[in-house]
């Protein structure tokens, strides 16, 4: 299971309910934000006021953007430390022994990160980007997510390289896909394992296209295989996911969990009078309605399952739980091509153009480290969320580490993924800095 240093974590945190049990929570489920994605209350998580902390640089990690005080929100009592400095850091898996792995995609790379030394574990990979440990038949392996295929390496307790591969699913697309005439626009791939099979994230290659839905593997979608075999069991499990990361299985259940980063550039769906001129502006392209739609999701994946791309989209009109969809304008304005009506609803919106990678669950809730907009005319996303759970599921998003944008609306820092690490503390990986950072929270010192 992905993450399993989670279960680690001690109830003396006091940040939620200790319990993974489903439907346990320690709190009702608070008001629902708005569309704008607004947070809900920090008392309600369990986390403390936001208070400004400065990060600690230890002596020879202090190159940019540490060659100046950088400065964290974190909840009262937590602090925030450079643990490593990985360069395009990107997702991250705590090994059986205490260390810590982390990909390279660009340089085709994974690097060993032991008590914040860092050394090459693997090389010459295409893409590498998510990685989990699982056992199959009684041994460990680690399993490495390539942009063409997924390898898994058999592991032992204190190893510092990868050895003896093998290929558990190869002819995924990407660049070298003939059709795709090397152009994939979320050639990355996740994963899970979960007993004995092995989840796979096949993301869209553009932001909103018909031919993906028409393709063979399917894009847009997870699919699930044999962990134990070779492209074995291939089995289509949901489909319409413009960009599933993150795949966590929530602990102590067989839920699986995704983040997903949505389109963009939609076009207004309905009559809505979008700039105040008491006139509709169906199908036109504005700014200040691109800046808050569609939101981002956060979805607990069902067999079977359609979530709506390219053809739907969620409708935060009424709040950002339980959202049903809209039609996309460009692609199904007339309903011929999916009824939204059918689509499984999305459990809970983030805010859009956030761009959520991770989903680590921690002591009963959620971190997801949203990596931050590209094309939003105010910055959104750019920093970690906490998500504690309720009785029907996840609640509204607090912040758990924000402040990666300075006054001047540049970032220094976009975080990617998290992990926990074995005494407790929440690391996290950024690409912007080539970092990762400890946070620590109190009475884990």
């Amino acid at each position: 299971m992905r993450k399993l240093a989670a279960l680690l974590l001690a109830c003396s945190l006091a940040l939620a309910a200790c319990s993974d049990a489903p439907g346990n929570s320690a709190e009702p489920a608070p008001a629902r934000p708005g569309p704008s994605g607004s947070n809900g209350s920090p008392a309600a998580s369990g986390l403390g006021a936001p208070t400004r902390v400065k990060v600690t640089v230890p002596s020879g990690l202090a190159s940019a953007p540490f060659n100046q005080d950088r400065y964290l929100q974190l909840p009262a009592g937590w602090t925030a430390t450079v643990y490593a400095r990985v360069d395009k850091a990107r997702f991250m898996a705590p090994t059986p022994s205490g260390d810590l792995l982390v990909s390279q995609p660009g340089a085709g790379k994974v690097q060993l990160v032991r008590a914040g030394a860092v050394s090459e574990f693997a090389t010459g990979l295409r893409q590498p980007h998510d990685m989990v440990f699982a056992p199959v038949n009684g041994q460990m392996f680690l399993f490495v997510a390539e942009s063409n295929r997924v390898m898994r390496y058999p592991y032992s307790n204190g190893d510092t390289k990868a050895h003896d591969g093998q290929v558990v699913v190869d002819g995924l697309p990407d660049t070298s896909t003939p059709e795709l005439r090397g152009t994939y626009a979320h050639v990355l791939k996740n994963i899970a394992v979960h007993g004995e099979t092995l989840y796979v994230s096949v993301a869209s290659t553009c932001n909103a296209c018909v031919s993906d839905t028409v393709s063979d593997p399917q894009r847009a979608t997870i699919y699930t295989y044999a962990a134990g075999g070779t492209n074995a069991s291939r089995h289509l499990l949901a489909r319409g996911i413009r960009n599933a990361e993150g795949l966590a299985f929530r602990p102590g259940t067989d839920e699986l969990w995704i983040v997903v980063n949505n389109r963009d550039n939609t076009l207004v769906p309905d009559d809505r009078d979008v700039d105040g001129d008491g006139k509709s502006d169906k199908g036109k392209r504005m700014p200040e309605f691109v800046d808050d739609y569609p939101p981002e999701e956060f979805i607990k994946v069902r067999d079977g399952g359609f979530y709506g791309w390219p053809f739907c989209n969620p409708n935060s009109d009424n709040g950002l739980h339980n959202m049903g969809f809209l039609r996309d304008y460009e692609l199904n304005r007339d309903g011929s091509k999916a009824d939204c009506a059918k689509a499984d609803p999305i459990d809970l919106g983030l805010p859009p153009h956030s761009a959520p990678l991770g989903l680590t669950f921690y002591n009963g809730a959620a971190i997801v480290p949203l990596h931050g907009s590209w094309n939003r005319t105010k910055p959104a996303g750019y920093k970690v969320v906490y998500i504690p759970w309720t009785a029907s599921g996840p609640g509204d998003p607090v912040d758990l580490a924000a402040g990666f944008v300075g006054a001047d609306g540049t970032w220094w820092g976009r975080p990617v993924d998290a992990a926990i690490d074995t005494d407790g503390t929440v690391l996290i990986s950024d690409d912007g800095s080539g970092t990762i950072l400890r946070l620590t929270p109190p009475r884990a010192n």
